[in-house]
């Protein structure tokens, strides 16, 4: 009997982990950073790579942090600390959102491969079509995107 309290205990303390991670990770039903089903940012890719090596490159799960209710990975321990420092700066605008759909006023998961640096960001498009229609008018749907983003944010936790 002693055992099976013992696994009780540990189910209940997972389960608490559980909610409690994806209550940090939403504002009202909408996530702040897109999550693929595992709750990894960008589908588990290294951010600060895009801007390094100027690819997107895998994360490993040994280099990982939760910001933003979000598990960002990273392809090593120096990605990892500038991150930390500053993530922010590495994060990808609109949450990881798609650009162009975030331009629209809708929200679409971002595609790492489907990606674009623009005056020290990064935006996430949801495929090559999305971001070859966005980057025909990015400097007009960056501004759309931000103020659909920013009235989102505000919607979403009420002021």
């Amino acid at each position: 009997m002693r055992t099976f309290g013992r696994y009780i205990l540990i189910f209940a303390a997972v389960a608490a982990s559980a909610v409690a991670f994806a209550a940090c990770s939403k504002t009202h039903g909408v996530a702040r950073v897109s999550t693929d089903a595992d709750g990894r940012a960008i589908r588990g890719f290294d951010t600060v790579a895009f801007f390094t090596e100027q690819s997107p490159i895998p994360g490993d799960g040994r280099y990982a942090v939760v910001w933003n209710g979000a598990k960002w990975l990273f392809a090593n321990a120096d990605n990892l600390e500038k991150f930390k420092r500053s993530p922010e700066s590495f994060a990808p605008q609109f949450g990881g959102y798609c650009s162009n759909a975030m331009s629209r006023g809708s929200m679409a998961d971002g595609d790492p491969q489907a990606w674009k640096i623009v005056d020290g960001k990064l935006y996430l498009s949801s495929n090559q079509k999305a971001k070859a229609e966005w980057e025909a008018d990015q400097d007009n749907l960056i501004k759309r995107g931000e103020t659909n983003w920013t009235e989102l944010q505000s919607a979403e936790t009420g002021n």
